[in-house]
């Protein structure tokens, strides 16, 4: 009894482990839906890590939508790359029910590259509306303008592999409108007339290179904000204003150092003065003891200094300057 409990344990645990390995009712559906492959190959997937039910699901729905691109092998390349090989065949059979090629090794590149690649089929088929932030620009009456666009793009799909993104768009449209608004006379013409901006835009073709077709740009809104021109001429003008006061300060520097200087220069000078006035008196005196000056000369000298000290007082000055 005990032999016979083991003997089933055994044989329960080899079954199992032959129909992980044997995918045998899978093998089964393949055959049922059409799809070729042996029990062989289904053993081998699971040796080399692929999970067969994933291969074998892919190959029935491509069989089913009529794809005759799709095989194992690359099946199993791409999901051994790191690839997701259900969206590649959801995206495959929705180019085809939309009657739009798409090869499948496109398909697998794009997937490699980070791309929804079904969701890039969904946008081929069904445009995307793209929203930009407000784009803030100035026309040349100096009036700032905050412009709204609504972007409608559809997917390049030959483009998605090394095109830019959603992000390059929108700095490509955002550029278009500032561009647009700048070159404008005036503010009023570009509310009077949005879709110019569009027109504008739309000749640039901004979509070059990038993975998407714009389809049109409609403004959605404009609003108006600061007098730009009127604020850069007053900071123009204090700045003017401060550049004078500087240069107004600089000047009575100027004038104040060359006051002090010749305040400076006059001390020096009566210093000189005072001390040739107190030589005098020595010169004097050597003058008598040399015997090169009289008393009458000293006489006549300190009369001509009264006569000249009178004359001064007669004329309103006295030590020789104005009251």
């Amino acid at each position: 009894m005990t032999l016979t409990i083991v003997l089933a344990v055994v044989i329960c645990i080899a079954l199992l482990i032959f129909f992980y390995y044997v995918p045998f009712l899978l093998w089964v559906s393949a055959i049922v839906s059409g799809v070729h492959i042996s029990l062989i190959q289904l053993f081998l997937m699971r040796i080399r890590k692929v999970p067969p039910h994933k291969i074998v699901d892919c190959l029935i729905e491509a069989h089913k939508a009529g794809l005759q691109d799709v095989t194992r092998d690359g099946l199993e390349a791409h999901y051994l790359a790191g690839g997701h090989i259900e969206r590649v065949v959801h995206a495959l059979v929705s180019a085809n029910k939309a009657n739009f090629e798409l090869p499948f090794q496109m398909a697998t590149a794009i997937d490699l590259a980070g791309r929804d690649v079904f969701d890039a089929v969904q946008m081929s088929v069904n445009p995307k509306v793209i929203d930009t932030p407000p784009v803030t620009a100035v026309a040349k009456d100096g009036i700032q303008l905050i412009a709204k666009a609504r972007v409608t793009v559809r997917a390049n799909i030959r483009q998605l592999v090394g095109g830019a993104g959603e992000d390059t768009v929108l700095a490509r449209v955002g550029e278009g409108i500032v561009s647009s608004i700048g070159s404008s006379e005036s503010h009023k013409q570009v509310l009077e007339n949005p879709d110019s901006i569009s027109k504008l835009v739309l000749r640039k073709g901004l979509d070059a290179g990038t993975a998407f077709e714009i389809l049109s740009i409609d403004i959605a809104d404009i609003d108006v904000g600061k007098n730009i021109g009127a604020q850069l001429q007053m900071d123009q003008a204090e700045a003017d204003k401060n550049i004078a006061q500087a240069k107004a300060e600089e000047r009575r520097a100027m004038a104040v150092a060359q006051e002090q200087e010749m305040r400076a220069k006059a001390e020096e000078a009566r210093a000189h003065v005072v001390e040739a006035e107190a030589e005098v008196p020595k010169a004097m005196a050597e003058a008598f003891r040399n015997g090169n000056l009289g008393i009458m000369d000293y006489y006549r000298m300190q009369n001509i200094e009264a006569d000249t000290a009178m004359r001064n007082t007669i004329g309103g000055r006295t030590d020789g300057k104005k009251k």
